[in-house]
């Protein structure tokens, strides 16, 4: 499946200047669309993609980015935002 997001869309989304973390970011964007297409019931994404979806990567990408650690000093809590974008194309079988 194709990336839903280009490296230059989420170093911007996590404000991300250099290139250190180029690896990991493309990792994350692998895993964020991945984790959309099964959440979505699909193999592939529509082109274009629609801006929610979109969003909906980006805001799990920079989730995983900012929650990388293991552990951590404070409890995370799931954000209903991603589910809340991507309901409208969520395919039901």
């Amino acid at each position: 499946m194709a990336a839903l997001l280009t490296l230059d869309e989420a170093k911007l989304h996590c404000r991300i200047d250099h290139n250190d973390e180029d690896s990991l970011l493309g990792a994350l964007i692998a895993t964020a669309t991945t984790a959309v297409a099964d959440y979505l019931n699909v193999t592939t994404v529509a082109e274009p993609v629609p801006a929610p979806v979109k969003s909906a990567a980006l805001l799990l990408v920079g989730t995983l980015y900012e929650q990388r650690e293991s552990q951590g000093d404070r409890q995370f809590y799931k954000n209903p935002t991603f589910e809340n974008l991507l309901n409208p194309y969520r395919v039901h079988s």
